[in-house]
């Protein structure tokens, strides 16, 4: 297996680290990985004037999986756009056709005071956010900033989605459903958007190919108010790229902190890239105090999405069930009674149990 690993900036690099700890005790004669790195983001805008340099796109083009950090740093924001670290990720997304998003959300029990809202509201939560991620309001042309016919700047973006674009990415939200409680519940706007309205009506037509998954449809106003009302009526949660990058958000804090919740971008052949949904943190960062599980229950998608590697994955998940379950925390996570723990020990800590 041959990994691009990208840790960009930030606690990336740190994070980064812990998952390829965990990728390299893997390797053996029976499972030869080869990890390989690069630069992307704000430390690829320092190493080569871009944010996503050509040599970076080249090694992602030719590996099997990308492990990614994260990007963005305040010394960046005033940067001319194309050159702030966030186009680095959107470009190569776009540029490796990543377009389906998983976003799982599941508590463990111990982490259950950690949340935001009563034990009881998300004890057993379990559920799936599949998003589309190269379409939509991030890539739709035209878009822009100019000076309307007032004499005053005006900006504009476009929310575009075609058929074939929807359809893909359904089909993905489908099977996994299949593969989990048969239910799915695709997200939009259909009540005022053109664009929203054909969603639905593809979704729709999709789901005729998987009659035994449950299909329902809810307005993202009132999924982002049932996600804290009731989470645990949902499983398999189908929506657009801003959307979804919004209740995945939401969604993570349900869990008891965002540190905890890794993620799968993949293109049609499941080639994946592989990023826990937190930023770049960059006040923390080199403090040895961000949480690296993310990133390597992201890891553990790696092995599960794009290598079918499901004893791997399994194996990978126990590891860091059985540290929370020993009481370890980081900072984002810890709770009296439970002990305090660093970055770095967190990733041993992983190692360990694996």
């Amino acid at each position: 297996m041959k990994i691009a690993v990208l840790p960009g900036d930030g606690i990336g690099p740190e994070v980064a680290a812990q998952a390829v700890k965990i990728l390299s005790a893997l390797h053996s004669d029976a499972l030869q990985i080869e990890l390989e790195h690069a630069a992307i983001g704000g430390a690829g805008y320092d190493a080569a004037g871009d944010p996503l340099p050509a040599a970076t796109l080249q090694l992602a083009r030719d590996a099997d999986a990308i492990l990614l950090g994260a990007v963005g740093g305040y010394q960046y924001d005033k940067l001319p756009r194309p050159m702030r670290p966030e186009q680095g990720l959107l470009r190569i997304r776009k540029e490796l056709n990543l377009f389906a998003n998983l976003r799982p959300a599941s508590l463990y029990p111990e982490l259950a005071d950690a949340s935001s809202l009563k034990p009881e509201v998300v004890s057993g939560l379990d559920l799936m956010i599949v998003r589309e991620l190269t379409g939509d309001l991030y890539f739709g042309q035209p878009r822009g900033i100019h000076v309307n016919a007032a004499g005053e700047r005006e900006g504009y973006n476009t929310m575009r989605y075609s058929e074939s674009e929807v359809r893909r990415v359904a089909h993905i939200g489908f099977q996994i459903a299949m593969k989990r409680g048969k239910k799915l519940c695709s997200v939009e706007k259909a009540n005022v958007l053109e664009t929203s309205e054909l969603w639905r009506e593809v979704v729709i037509e999709t789901a005729q190919e998987y009659p035994e998954v449950v299909l329902s449809h809810m307005y993202v106003d009132n999924a982002a108010m049932q996600l804290v009302r009731n989470p645990k009526q949902f499983d398999v949660i189908l929506t657009g790229n801003i959307f979804g990058d919004i209740l995945s958000d939401e969604a993570s804090m349900l869990t008891g902190s965002i540190g905890m919740l890794g993620s799968a971008s993949l293109d049609e052949n499941r080639k994946g890239m592989y990023e826990p949904i937190h930023g770049s943190a960059p006040d923390i960062a080199g403090q040895d105090i961000a949480n690296p599980l993310a990133t390597i229950l992201s890891a553990a998608m790696m092995m599960r999405y794009s290598f079918g590697l499901d004893e791997v994955a399994d194996r990978i998940e126990n590891a860091v069930k059985k540290v929370i379950g020993q009481g370890l925390r980081t900072a984002d996570i810890y709770t009296p009674g439970t002990h305090k723990i660093g970055c770095a020990a967190m990733g041993d800590a992983v190692l360990a149990a694996l």
